[in-house]
This record gives structure tokens, C-alpha cells and sequence, in this order.
């Protein structure tokens, strides 16, 4: 057995633009970082490329009037109601913006007293010594205001959402609640603009009586000319000028597939290959939920579809081998390893394995190992993934 296990190292890469050779240019990059710091890539490696860099060599973008007129279109003006949007000038201040240049006037539902993501207007505790229950109190502006002071800075941020979303959207109200169908008391035309649980506060809504019921997904979602698109429609972009947005990529399973199979004939390499977007983790000190993306990987490679199948070391180690020892004891374990059968899912010697989906887990590592400043390593190649304690 080697005595390392999972390493996970950025690539620098140049920086990509619209209409770039990706392909080509990520195999480039891989192939001379291994080179120059003395590596070999080899079988059942994994190569994550962040959607950032698809879609820009895509040059997948939308300007703030095409989403205007998409919202014109579906909703045929009038006043808008918007509910659960995210609270975040990266990803939904332009949207916004975008949105209420196609409506006459919009009413935004905040919920409270955080985002779907985990970004807080006030703390629960507020919420205690107030004597408000969110699944139940609902509040305008004034009201809300009056309940809890001016004091809705976000920590990290600084900014006053509130605020500035009222400022971002021009003639809006914004009121707050945590009932998908409070916002049917000011208008029948909703988006919705959560991310991971639309579907349900579109079935509330539209079950409530809404005229007509979208959600962020059903934007821009199909190819047009002269216009960006993505399966996920405004889900999971981020601001890119002033004027635009930067789309989730389209056709990454060709993607996935034309990298893999350019990175086998250049290395003869047998790699997986996934696009990934955010990480799916909780930060402990905001607890903000990072998963801003309507997915942590919209495309993947075979290799990387499923739940990892492993043992949990030490809780054989403490009940199945406790007079074991040494030598004796790494080989009984290595032996158990090599021997397990079928899935193992319910079993005890499973138990706390994270049995999350491989491209989840994958793409979360990857994220955390590219990060999103600075860094320049938007490419990441992951080695000896699927090697473990009995792995030769």
C-alpha cells in the first residue's frame, strides 16, 4: 500500500475567454503541471473543471434587458410578486435588477430570519425575544422594521439587503413571510426565486389560486439566438458586468465526455472528469449553507455516479478486532476490506461513512481546494480517490 492517500492539487490554467479551445487548453495545462512538479497521471484520477470556466469559453451570458424581456414575455408586465430570493449581490442583485425592468412594480417576498441559504436579516434569537414565530408572523417594511430596528446588516457583507434591494429593483415593496402563499395578497403573477425547494413553493402557490406561477428555472432555459441559456435557466448565475450575468453552462455532458476522452489519448490515462459548481457544506460560524447552485455538478463522467461503498475502520477495528494488534491487525482489516461484498448500506460497519453521491463529495472537494478568488487553479485533479487501506 502507498502512504498517501487522496490528493487533490489546483492546476493553474490560463485565463479562459469566450470562445476558447477548452479541451484542448485544459489538457495542456494538466499535462505540463505534471511535468514541471514531477507527477504521473494515471487511472481513475479525476480532473474537476469549475462551470465558471465553461461558461465563460461558451461566453454563455445574459443581459439584464434580455432578462427584462424574458419576464415581459412570460408575465406580460403588471405587478410581479417575487418570493425567496437569496440575499446576495454576486447572485441576484443583477438578476433582480433584470427582473423588475419587466414588471411594473414588484412585491419581494423575503424569508426570515434567513435566506434559503443560510444568510440572516436577524437571528432566531431576535426572533425569540420578540415573541415571533416565523412559520406564522408576516410583516411589511414598516412592521418589520418596527419588530426589529435598522440592525439587518449581514455580517460578512456589511450590506443592509433591505435596502438595497429596494434600491436595486426600483419601484418595489417588500414584505416578509415564510408562507409561499402570503404573497398572493398582493399579486396572482409570482416568481419563484429559491433554489433547491421551487418546486414545492410552486406547487403551494399555484394550488393557492396563482394566474400564473414560474420559477427561476423556467427562464432563459432554451437555446435562442443572440441569447445564453442553461438547463438550470437563471439558477446558479453570478453577476459578470454592470449589464450581465454569467449563465450556468449548457452541454457539459458532451463536455465531460470530449475532456475524457482528449485526456486519454494525450495520456493514455483512464480519467472521470465533472464540472462542478459550489461545494455542498455549512459554514459554522454564519451558518451559511455555501450551495448557491441549483447542483453541486451538472455533468459527470459513469465513474462518478453513485455512493461510496466503504467500511468504517475504526468501529471493526474497536468491536469486530479489539485483541488485535500490530501487524496482525493491519492485515485482518485489509483482508475485511478486499472481502466486503455488495452494498452496505444499513449495515452497522457502514454506519458514518457519508454515504452521499460521489459527484457530490467529489465536486464539494473541489470547490473547497480551487476556492473562488484569487488563486488561479479554476482546474483540479484529484488522485487515488477510489484507492483505500487494502489498495496495493
Amino acid at each position: 500500500m502507498k502512504n498517501t492517500g487522496v490528493i487533490a492539487r489546483g492546476i493553474v490554467t490560463p485565463i479562459f475567454r469566450q470562445g476558447d479551445d477548452i479541451v484542448n487548453m485544459i489538457s495542456d495545462s494538466l499535462i505540463k503541471s505534471a511535468k514541471r512538479d514531477g507527477f504521473k497521471i494515471a487511472d481513475g484520477d479525476i480532473v474537476g473543471v469549475t462551470e465558471a470556466v465553461v461558461g465563460r469559453t461558451q461566453g454563455n451570458y445574459a443581459t439584464l434587458e434580455q432578462i427584462s424581456n424574458e419576464i415581459q414575455d412570460k408575465f406580460g408586465g403588471g405587478t410581479l410578486g417575487i418570493v425567496f430570493p437569496i440575499l446576495s449581490r454576486n447572485r441576484f442583485a443583477n438578476v433582480l435588477k433584470g427582473i423588475a425592468g419587466g414588471a411594473d412594480k414588484l412585491i419581494i417576498q423575503l424569508s426570515y430570519p434567513t435566506d434559503e441559504v443560510g444568510n440572516e436579516l436577524i437571528t432566531i434569537n431576535v426572533c425569540d425575544e420578540k415573541g415571533v414565530n416565523p412559520v406564522s408572523d408576516n410583516f411589511s417594511e414598516k412592521e418589520f422594521r418596527e419588530k426589529f430596528g435598522m440592525a439587518t446588516v449581514h455580517r460578512f457583507t456589511g450590506v443592509d439587503y433591505i435596502k438595497y434591494y429596494k434600491e436595486v429593483a426600483g419601484n418595489s415593496e417588500i414584505i416578509f413571510s415564510n408562507d409561499p402563499k402570503h404573497i398572493l395578497n398582493y399579486t396572482k403573477k409570482v416568481l419563484c426565486c429559491d433554489i433547491h425547494t421551487r418546486r414545492r413553493t410552486q406547487d403551494i402557490i399555484r394550488a393557492a389560486g396563482a394566474e400564473k406561477c414560474l420559477c427561476l428555472d423556467d427562464l432563459l432555459c432554451e437555446p435562442t439566438p443572440d441569447v445564453g441559456y442553461s438547463e438550470y435557466g437563471l439558477l446558479g448565475s453570478n453577476k459578470a458586468t454592470e449589464e450581465t450575468v454569467k449563465l450556468f453552462p449548457h452541454s457539459t455532458k458532451e463536455f465531460v465526455l470530449n475532456l475524457q476522452k482528449e485526456l486519454l489519448k494525450r495520456t493514455g490515462a483512464a480519467v472521470e472528469v465533472l464540472v462542478y459548481g459550489d461545494g455542498c457544506f455549512k459554514d459554522p460560524v454564519g451558518g451559511i449553507w455555501e450551495l448557491a447552485d441549483p447542483v453541486v455538478s451538472p455533468a459527470f463522467t459513469p465513474g462518478l455516479a453513485g455512493t461510496p461503498n466503504e467500511l468504517k475502520i475504526k468501529f471493526i477495528a474497536d468491536n469486530d478486532y479489539a485483541d488485535l494488534s500490530g501487524q496482525e491487525l493491519t492485515d485482518t482489516v485489509r483482508e475485511r476490506i478486499r472481502g466486503k461484498e455488495g452494498s452496505l448500506v444499513g449495515n452497522m460497519v457502514s454506519e458514518g461513512t457519508t454515504p452521499r453521491r460521489i459527484h457530490d463529495l467529489v465536486g464539494s472537494l473541489c470547490d473547497l481546494v480551487s476556492g473562488s478568488g484569487d488563486r488561479g487553479t479554476p482546474i483540479v485533479l484529484v488522485q487515488n480517490y477510489f484507492k483505500n487501506y487494502a489498495s496495493e
